[in-house]
């Protein structure tokens, strides 16, 4: 099955029949597992040709509403020698912060809720 990428982490009662199913049926691999990890099993599947980023819009998004916890947000990120960079689509930029993780991903602390007030949605429309 052709794929970018796609990271899902969800729950299950048979690990054994998922692992058949997604390697079977739609033909990723075992990159990686684990056992009894604070008494979770798991499994990393996907395809070991990829590594990187594929685009400049895969994102992590944290949205933080309160103005003074998403600052304290930034300066960690910043102090754990995160470099912000410009956001490839603008909107991330009027009331967030973007920062590459170590393998090219994004990641956004977004200043505002989700979903989005009328206010914020104003504000974003009045900086475009």
């Amino acid at each position: 099955m052709p794929s970018n990428i796609l990271r899902i982490a969800r729950p299950t009662n048979d690990l054994d029949a998922l692992v058949t199913f997604y390697t079977n049926g739609l033909g990723l691999q075992k990159l990686g597992s684990f056992q009894d990890h604070s008494s979770f099993d798991g499994v990393m599947l996907g395809r070991p040709d990829f590594a990187g980023a594929p685009s400049k819009e895969h994102l992590l998004v944290f949205y933080v509403p309160d103005r003074s916890e998403w600052e304290a947000a930034v300066e960690r990120v910043e102090d754990a020698g995160g470099v912000r960079v410009k956001s490839a689509n603008s909107y991330w930029d009027v009331l967030g912060a973007t920062f590459e993780d170590p393998d090219g991903y994004r990641v956004v602390l977004q200043n505002t809720n989700w979903p989005l007030t009328p206010e914020d949605s104003a504000a974003m429309k009045a900086n475009r």
